[in-house]
């Protein structure tokens, strides 16, 4: 990775934190049962960077179908980090990481190497591409978060969310949210009730996935049923046989 893309990377993150808006979002973040989303944080050259990586490995992309539930595109971690910096850079640093467990109260941990969806890219390009209403259930011993941002939003779909459906006394709150570029959203993965709905002829809509866990241990089973769910909804049979890049 160049110095220019580092400083770049370096600089977002720099501004991230000295906005004085930590405690803010800190606070909406609880408001909305561990849920958060912020338009457009993300400045153009972050997103101009990103996009130039994911260009790269568009012809990598590993397209899922699972009748009634899913269908799309995505790129895994493992690819990520032979070919993608910037993103990686970004996923890892550890001012951001810190940041983030300050929003979300507990220490957030890398998810290990050998996990395909640690950091990962999901394209939505072709019709009737979406994703049926599901948790991030964590496999993992510690809770999993996700933070998800917005790269390309060429597309009438929609990120769909229902909060505070595991908050006994608290009404269900539903959102409908455009993925703009730069738009973050942050979750506990096992307490949003999220979905994607499909998109038209002639869209597009690219988002990436980071994901953090508060322990990176599992057991033998969880391992072999997020391997699978990964294999067909994601990433490929090819995926359980790559070897991480460390």
């Amino acid at each position: 990775m160049s110095h220019a893309t580092m400083d770049v990377v370096d600089q977002q993150v720099a501004d991230l934190i000295s906005a004085d808006k930590v405690e803010e979002w800190t606070r909406q973040y609880w408001e909305q049962g561990e849920f958060l989303a912020l338009e457009r944080l993300m400045t153009p050259s972050v997103i101009t960077e990103f996009m130039q990586e994911v260009d790269g490995v568009r012809p990598k992309i590993n397209r899922n179908f699972i009748p009634k539930h899913k269908k799309g595109g995505s790129v895994s971690y493992y690819l990520l980090q032979e070919s993608a910096p910037a993103i990686l850079a970004f996923y890892q640093h550890p001012e951001w990481i810190k940041m983030l467990s300050h929003i979300v109260g507990v220490p957030l941990l890398l998810c290990p190497d050998h996990d395909p969806h640690a950091c990962a890219l999901y394209f939505y390009t072709e019709p009737g591409d979406h994703i049926g209403y599901h948790y991030d259930t964590s496999y993992y011993k510690g809770a999993r978060y996700t933070l998800l941002i917005g790269l390309r939003d060429r597309s009438s779909s929609r990120l769909v969310c229902r909060l505070h459906t595991k908050d006994p006394g608290h009404t269900v709150q539903e959102l409908s949210l455009a993925t703009e570029p730069g738009t973050c959203i942050l979750f506990n993965g096992d307490k949003l009730h999220h979905a994607v709905t499909p998109l038209a002829e002639g869209e597009e809509r690219i988002v990436l996935t980071l994901q953090y866990v508060t322990d990176p241990a599992m057991s033998f089973t969880h391992r072999w049923f997020s391997n699978m769910k990964d294999a067909v909804g994601y990433f490929g049979w090819s995926a359980l046989f790559r070897r991480p890049t460390r």
